[in-house]
């Protein structure tokens, strides 16, 4: 467990220039399970980015010795994730000052469909951990529970820069049917989704659907606010976490 950890410690702060790091984050842990099995080569690489001081802090917290054990490792992502949800609160803040009227109340419906996406996601979360054994899935839960936090920070941050810039408002996106790039996203999203649902126990079923709808809900209610490629990103980031809790329900 230690060389797995260390081994994210050393991964989590690289990223693809353009990736979500819902899907990095999934990454990160493939790699190092993956080594530690002998499954792929370490001299798997990424494109290195400069890392955010939550990030660094949260990789230093990762390497140290005294936090080696699965509850330890878990106290460091969960503070990444309390200290992500701070710089959160604080753009969406700056947003909301720097917005006009019409912009605002549009931002106001993503930010509030995120939040209910979120609390749904938490339930699904425990659902399908629940069915796991293992400390790699105690961190990969805890893993899951921080990116999407840390994705919406980088979205708003990125909102704010182009607030204060003075750029235009996005233009009104294309019909999702008329994207192919869009189309292929979701083609993947339903046949992940599909799959995480045949293997999920029937009792917990439901819970997948209502978070489903949530984010479908978060998707309807942000697309009018960002441009097409961050479309993509929101559907690719949907994408990574189906497939990758797909790959999960039932493990031990």
């Amino acid at each position: 467990m230690r060389v797995v950890t260390s081994l994210l410690a050393a991964i989590v702060g690289v990223r693809g220039a353009r990736c979500a790091f819902g899907a990095f984050g999934a990454l990160a842990l493939a790699l190092a399970a993956a080594a530690v099995l002998g499954a792929l080569p370490l001299s798997a690489h990424a494109e290195v980015a400069a890392a955010d001081p939550i990030d660094a802090s949260m990789r230093a917290c990762l390497a140290r010795s005294d936090m080696s054990s699965t509850t330890g490792q878990v106290q460091c992502m969960d503070n990444a994730r309390i200290g992500w949800k701070t710089a959160l609160d604080n753009a969406w803040q700056q947003l909301q000052q720097k917005l006009p009227p019409a912009q605002r109340k549009q931002w106001e419906k993503s930010q509030a469909s995120w939040q209910a996406s979120r609390d749904a996601e938490k339930q699904l979360l425990a659902a399908v951990f629940a069915t796991t054994r293992g400390s790699m899935y105690v961190l990969a839960e805890a893993d899951m529970q921080l990116q999407p936090v840390r994705d919406r920070a980088l979205a708003l941050r990125s909102a704010v820069a182009k607030a204060s810039a003075g750029g235009d408002p996005p233009r009104r996106v294309r019909a999702c049917s008329a994207d192919a790039q869009c189309e292929h996203a979701m083609f993947d999203l339903n046949r992940y989704y599909r799959r995480l649902q045949s293997k999920m126990p029937a009792r917990t079923r439901p819970t997948l659907a209502h978070a489903q709808r949530a984010w479908t809900a978060y998707l309807n209610a942000t697309t009018p606010v960002v441009d097409e490629r961050s479309r993509i990103d929101v559907i690719g980031a949907r994408v990574a976490t189906l497939k990758r809790l797909s790959e999960t329900v039932g493990n031990s």
